[in-house]
């Protein structure tokens, strides 16, 4: 639609000037000879944009422009200005004004500023738009669940994404901490800020200072820049400390500092830099006990844990499963082209018993592989993994998932089967987290440098 103008102004032969300029310009244009005049039609009509002298009769340009404002808080509003009264047209923009166009005018110049005018209007409406789906994406009621703790932790989301206090999020890999932090910080007074996610487990211990808070040019070999930590980058917003355990101690004294003071230096920098940052963390360990342990400071715990949530592993939520696997198979239906609508009574009986040790995530990456393979309206149990099948308890654990070996002259070597199935799950596991180990090591109850080894071994 074509922008709406109203021109108002007691000299006619303004009026008549700038009607026939944006009429040109691809503008709707009506015109009033005064304040009050123009008052009237703004009670009747809607415009984009008013563009109005300053020094009138009866309703000035600034009172106009008071009262417009209340009328059409989203209305853009042009002055028009003698030179001699320049400095009212500079306190007519205090008060809400777009700019100011001086007497006499340039052409040229009233295009460019009505074009700026009208692109800086759409950019904000898109940035509005954009943090509205973005608030939509990341909203608690978007988190699936209708079970008793899904329900108690949507009301205990809602009740902290309207506080500014630091939040510990605990709970299983795969449970959905992440997309609980960002509907806490989407949902709240900081929405509008930045949302910044850090991995302390997938940041190298030599760089995990740096990328936090920054480093000057030159303070230790790679530095050949000037670099802004991530809490800067966050300031005014939120930080989400992912895997929280994992950070090292000597990060963890500069992150209590940062907390207490709300400052820090960065590397190889003398200066305190300031940071009002709302953090939110989280971890799949029992933080307690690697305090008293000793690979956690006691007093950042207390500093972190200020409010706790605990996200619940798929095992305790079984009856959700219905609801989350609809769930995605509409969105890996949609994402894949793909014609399936819903799942068969066998293939959710079969999803029903399995444990998940993968969590939420898991059963994601099972119903997008089932999406993927299956051909029909409905996924079937045998578009559903094989060690799901074997593993649920409604198939016994048979041919499917074992390597075959002909009985030979002497029996067989016990080790190679043995092998050969540890083989398949360590490819499972690679494959269910998307070939991130440390996550394959956490499914299958091993070390980090055991899943490296056996990687190794067996050329994963």
């Amino acid at each position: 639609m074509k922008p709406r103008i109203l021109v108002v102004d007691d000299e006619e032969s303004i009026r008549e000037f700038l009607e026939i300029m944006l009429k040109r310009e691809g503008h709707t244009v009506k015109c009033a000879k005064d304040g009050a005049e123009a008052l009237k039609i703004l009670e009747k009509e809607s415009f984009d944009m008013c563009i109005t002298d300053l020094q009138m009769p009866k309703v000035s340009g600034i009172e106009l422009l008071a009262k417009a404002h209340e009328i059409n808080p989203h209305m853009l509003v042009l002055i028009i200005t003698a030179y001699g009264t320049t400095e009212s047209a500079v306190e007519a923009m205090k008060r809400g004004a777009y700019d100011y166009i001086t007497k006499p005018f340039k052409i040229e110049e009233i295009k460019i500023i009505i074009k700026k005018a009208f692109e800086r209007r759409n950019l904000e409406r898109e940035n509005l738009q954009l943090k509205k789906a973005l608030g939509s994406k990341y909203s608690f009621q978007n988190i699936v669940g209708s079970s008793s703790v899904m329900l108690e932790l949507f009301e205990m989301i809602q009740r902290v994404s309207q506080t500014k206090t630091n939040i510990l999020i605990t709970g299983e890999s795969g449970t959905g901490k992440e997309m609980v932090a960002k509907a806490i910080h989407f949902n709240g007074p900081l929405k509008d800020k930045s949302f910044v996610t850090v991995n302390c487990g997938a940041i190298p211990e030599t760089l995990m200072e740096s990328e936090l808070f920054g480093h000057k040019k030159g303070s230790f070999t790679g530095a050949v820049a000037d670099k802004e930590g991530l809490f800067k980058v966050a300031d005014g917003g939120t930080i989400f400390l992912d895997e929280i355990g994992d950070l090292p101690l000597l990060v963890q004294v500069k992150l209590l500092r940062a907390i207490q003071e709300k400052t820090f230096k960065i590397v190889g920098g003398t200066e305190d830099i300031s940071v009002d940052v709302r953090i939110i963390s989280a971890t799949n360990r029992d933080l307690y006990a690697d305090v008293k342990k000793g690979r956690f400071r006691e007093d950042l715990f207390y500093r972190l844990n200020v409010i706790q949530i605990h996200t619940p592993s798929l095992r305790q939520r079984k009856e959700d499963i219905p609801l989350l696997a609809q769930h995605f198979v509409e969105k890996h239906g949609k994402e894949l082209s793909k014609e399936v609508q819903k799942i068969s009574k066998e293939a959710l009986d079969y999803l029903m018993a399995y444990d998940y040790p993968g969590n939420v995530r898991e059963l994601e990456n099972i119903i997008e592989r089932a999406v993927a393979l299956e051909m029909g309206p409905a996924i079937l149990a045998e578009s559903l993994p094989k060690h799901l099948l074997a593993l649920s308890g409604k198939a016994p654990l048979g041919e499917s998932l074992l390597p075959e070996f002909e009985w030979k002259e002497g029996g067989i070597k016990l080790e190679k089967i043995v092998e050969a199935i540890e083989k398949r799950y360590m490819a499972r596991a690679l494959e269910q987290t998307g070939g991130i180990k440390k996550e394959a090591a956490k499914l299958l109850g091993i070390s980090f440098r055991s899943m490296r080894y056996r990687v190794d071994k067996y050329g994963l």
